[in-house]
């Protein structure tokens, strides 16, 4: 089940990007259990996790946060990824890695690394 999940790394990311959707999981942020995934709801209200905790999201609503939130769509195939801005309606690339990754994780990955690099730059 875990391999669902965003790796804790890239959800630390995400959460100073803003990302505070309700997950069914979170990363415990102490240092004796760092990076230790706890399966529940933890901000179901949007308001509570332990202070040094991360939400763990799935890739999936990695995914959608950047659609919705930031009107790109990263769109990945069996060996590589594309990402398009899609404001008013339009596809536009942004980006297209030319590199061919072994698995379709990999690639997934990948495409979830540069939407973040790609928002921080913003």
């Amino acid at each position: 089940m875990e391999k669902e999940f965003v790796p804790y790394e890239l959800a630390v990311k995400l959460k100073e990007l803003g990302f505070d959707e309700p997950c069914f999981g979170r990363y415990d942020g102490r240092d004796e259990n760092k990076g230790k995934i706890w399966y529940e709801m933890p901000n179901l209200g949007k308001g509570w996790i332990p202070v040094k905790d991360v939400l763990a999201p799935l890739y999936q609503q990695a995914f959608r946060w950047f659609r919705e939130k930031h009107n790109l769509f990263g769109q990945v195939n069996i060996h590589t990824y594309f990402i398009y801005n899609i404001s008013n309606g339009d596809f536009k690339m942004v980006k297209e890695y030319d590199k061919l990754f072994e698995t379709y994780e990999e690639a997934e990955l990948a495409c979830l690394i540069k939407l973040i690099e790609i928002v921080k730059q913003k």
